[in-house]
């Protein structure tokens, strides 16, 4: 296929996500205003009120703000691709994608580009409901746009393949249940890993999330855990490898082909 055939195959993946996720808003975008709307009433004010500044002075609504968006993030861009694909693969339309001249990187970028769209939809949402609750400041604009999209991506090629690997619906929900929630919450979204005692704090630095949750919180509020280059550094590493995977398993046809 030419370019212009692969940019209209790329268009069309996307586009087909796209209108998945505003059709069926009220279980993509509508549930998670809600999750996030119950943590600023709960933590920020009733929990927050009581805590006072967390780290340099930042007040402890202020503190979880970044960490809250990142979790919505993380759970939309994972859950977007692993059900969407895994429904493609259920229904056999992968394989009408695998049998056409399409390369393996548009079906994966077109997959990809709409959960990272579901995540960015759903950022916006949490930001908008968290003005209503203290005000932002946005300190480094491009670090947080580029966290946002960089977790984004890494989360979404990461549903890729739970969904590739998965046999049944229920496997969608395993790694979201059993690997992602724990890792979000003892990723620095609730609190600062340096208010952690000896060998916690050792033992958070290994958590991706922490690393990505802290580069975002620079964005916003100029504070963070760890040093930005590692943040971003790790972000890349885990895109990379993810992506590589991604591809590798759509070329071999692993889990898609009957």
């Amino acid at each position: 296929m030419n370019t212009n055939a692969n940019l209209i195959a790329f268009k069309t993946i996307t586009r087909r996500e796209v209108i998945r996720i505003l059709r069926i808003w009220m279980q993509t975008l509508l549930p998670s205003a809600i999750t996030m709307t119950l943590y600023f009433v709960i933590f920020g004010r009733m929990v927050g009120s009581r805590i006072g500044a967390i780290a340099d002075g930042i007040q402890y609504i202020d503190y979880i703000v970044p960490g809250l968006i990142m979790m919505a993030v993380i759970t939309n861009s994972y859950g977007n691709i692993s059900s969407s694909f895994f429904g493609a693969k259920f229904g056999r339309h992968v394989e009408e994608m695998l049998a056409s001249p399409m390369p393996s990187w548009v079906i994966l970028a077109g997959y990809v580009a709409g959960a990272m769209l579901r995540g960015l939809l759903v950022a916006a949402i949490v930001l908008a409901i968290s003005l209503f609750f203290t005000r932002i400041h946005l300190y480094h604009p491009w670090v947080t746009f580029s966290t946002v999209l960089l977790t984004a991506a890494v989360f979404s090629l990461a549903g890729f393949v739970n969904a590739v690997y998965a046999k049944k619906f229920d496997d969608i929900a395993l790694v979201p249940t059993f690997v992602l929630t724990p890792l979000t919450y003892l990723g620095g979204v609730f609190y600062s890993v340096n208010q952690l005692g000896t060998p916690w704090r050792e033992i958070s630095h290994a958590n991706p999330i922490l690393y990505m949750v802290n580069a975002f919180r620079w964005g916003l509020l100029g504070v963070s855990d760890v040093p930005l280059g590692v943040a971003f550094a790790v972000m890349l590493s885990f895109a990379v490898v993810l992506a590589a995977i991604g591809l590798h398993l759509l070329d071999r046809g692993i889990g898609l082909r009957s």
